[in-house]
């Protein structure tokens, strides 16, 4: 029986057996194999296994202190008896993000962002502010380079991926939002993609502004809460909210998606997914002291619809409990139970607040906060295969001709030269031909992202350590 003749049931038995780092390999010896491999579903599947076995246990990945962690979190026990000892071990500490020459951004990380087992950390080193991405579940890193000016805290930044014909070919790409405008109403954005190692640059137009730095990827598009500004780019008073997406396939921003709800200038709405296949939505009414949450049941970068209120909670009773300023949170569907990431009223402990549509309401400290501005900050995590390719330097068409035209004009000059028998020596006029066509290639190196020089090798790589640690 030839390989591709198995049964999925056997070659999936037979890639869980398989070391992570040697799938790519095993997979590419059938076709049949590779597509399987490539299959989101089943690479969620596999890889939940290798991590996680215990039953109703989930992964996410925590930002607390400037420090990245992976967390296990159960809360089917939490209603049990001896119910304070079940609360303390819902949410425990399972490993930390490591790099192997202790690089200073994994202990200054102040953005986060998650996408198909990939993280995307922005941080201070001693450099200045620097952007990696890397898969933690494969050691895999990469450097991403700024295409002109330095990095930014007040953008907004993504990592999403293109959906091909072939849902199992996907290419990575990285978004860069500038907050400020180029000139009146005119903004820009940026696009790297991964597969060519190059930036492009869009302007646009916009009638709306994102309130919060943190945006929500699913299904490889990114989700940002938005509120509407005036022609002058001025904030008016209760303006129209919606959610506004970002589609990688297409690079585009797509229309406005209704929301159930209206909010006020003075409400908090924070974005969190679900699985990474739903969209949950949290407010918190500033006059009202009430918490809602929805949850979509579609939601695609130009349709959205919502199922009914998954939770409703008056908080006034849990005013002094905690701040309800820059938090966030992911819920559980089967227990009807959200868990709200934020600091205790003094700013000194990271606290996680379970919260139940029954009234229920426990608190989880997680730890001494050494950082009163740095918020906790949490992200579902799926671990998966995904490679990241590493840098190559890039070659585009019009950029080899700038280079062959620049050759030819000498290649020219010198033939006539040689041609009249005086011995070689370019002309004025080639050597303001040369001026221009350089500066046009150097124009163009800017434009696509292409250093003079090669791009260095990682300098390391990292994941999560595998001993469990502490806050």
């Amino acid at each position: 029986m030839a390989m591709s003749d198995l049964p999925n049931d056997l070659v999936e038995e037979i890639i869980s057996r398989v070391p992570v780092k040697s799938i790519r390999a095993v997979s590419s010896t059938c076709k049949n194999w590779n597509t399987l491999s490539n299959d989101h579903s089943f690479t969620r599947k596999l890889f939940g296994k290798t991590i996680t076995t215990k039953e109703n246990e989930c992964l996410v990945v925590m930002m607390m202190d400037s420090k990245v962690y992976l967390m296990s979190v159960n809360l089917h026990r939490i209603h049990k008896e001896n119910d304070d000892n079940n609360i303390k071990s819902s949410i425990m500490h399972k490993a930390k993000l490591i790099s192997l020459n202790d690089d200073d951004i994994l202990n200054n990380t102040y953005i986060i962002f998650h996408c198909n087992g990939l993280l995307l950390l922005l941080g201070f080193t001693d450099d200045g502010i620097k952007l990696v991405v890397t898969n933690p579940h494969l050691g895999q890193t990469r450097w991403i380079k700024p295409r002109k000016a330095n990095y930014q805290f007040c953008d907004k930044y993504a990592i999403g991926y293109e959906k091909k014909k072939n849902n199992s070919l996907r290419t990575n790409k990285m978004l860069l939002f500038h907050k400020e405008s180029f000139c009146f109403r005119i903004y820009w954005f940026e696009i790297y993609n991964f597969n060519s190692a190059s930036w492009n640059v869009f302007y646009f137009t916009r009638d709306w502004e994102l309130p919060y730095s943190q945006g929500v990827s699913l299904k490889g598009n990114t989700y940002w809460f938005a509120r509407e500004i005036n022609i002058r780019g001025e904030r008016i008073d209760d303006p129209p909210d919606f959610l506004i997406c970002f589609d990688f396939t297409t690079e585009r921003f797509g229309p406005r998606l209704h929301l159930p709800f209206h909010s006020h200038s003075d409400d908090t709405v924070i974005l969190s997914s679900v699985r990474e296949e739903q969209l949950a939505v949290l407010i918190k009414r500033f006059d009202l002291w009430r918490m809602e949450i929805w949850v979509t049941t579609k939601i695609e970068p130009k349709e959205v619809s919502w199922n009914k209120l998954f939770l409703a909670v008056d908080m006034i009773p849990l005013i002094t409990a905690f701040q309800f300023c820059n938090v966030s949170f992911f819920i559980d569907e089967k227990k009807n139970v959200v868990v709200v990431l934020g600091k205790d009223v003094l700013n000194t402990r990271n606290i996680a607040n379970i919260i139940g549509n029954d009234g229920y309401f426990k608190q989880v400290d997680l730890g001494e906060s050494t950082n009163k501005y740095c918020y906790p900050l949490v992200c579902s995590y799926v671990p998966s295969s995904v490679q990241i390719k590493q840098a190559t330097r890039v070659m585009h068409h019009h950029h080899s001709v700038l280079r062959a035209v620049v050759r030819a004009v000498r290649d020219s000059d010198r033939e006539r030269k040689l041609n009249n028998g005086r011995e070689h020596k370019i002309s004025r006029r080639t050597r303001i031909h040369e001026r221009i066509l350089f500066r046009m290639l150097k124009l163009d190196e800017e434009a696509i992202g292409i250093r003079s020089r090669s791009v260095p090798r990682d300098r390391y790589q990292q994941g999560f350590a595998s001993s469990p640690c502490r806050a």
